[in-house]
């Protein structure tokens, strides 16, 4: 089965590492160059360039220009499915966490 295209949705794009990366760089809210970033993740600009086209194409950062320079922003509204799907997992990992200190109450009490 093919791939999907890392531009089809949010989930898609995110799923590289690098691209992670650059969204928690952006995530102070300010606007930062392609040399800001690739500098921050110690890459090649070309790299963080790339990253950024894909991010963009899904909305996930903006861009905007200050004279010669292209400056991105996160528009972190755009991981909300990511959040919503992550959420259905909530109960389990509340229930795992409750088993788990249960047990380790019951370790304590036990000695």
């Amino acid at each position: 089965m093919p791939r999907a295209a890392t531009t089809s949705d949010v989930f898609n794009a995110i799923a590289e590492p690098r691209r992670r990366a650059i969204v928690d760089a952006l995530v102070d809210g300010r606007a930062h160059t392609v040399g800001e970033v690739a500098e921050r993740l110690r890459i090649p600009q070309p790299a963080a360039s790339k990253h950024l086209r894909v991010l963009r194409s899904v909305g996930i950062v903006t861009v905007s220009r200050r004279g010669r320079h292209r400056l991105y922003r996160l528009n972190a509204k755009e991981l909300k499915p990511v959040h919503d799907w992550v959420k259905t997992f909530d109960r389990f990992w509340t229930h795992h966490l409750s088993r788990v200190k249960e047990r380790a109450e019951r370790k304590m009490t036990a000695r």
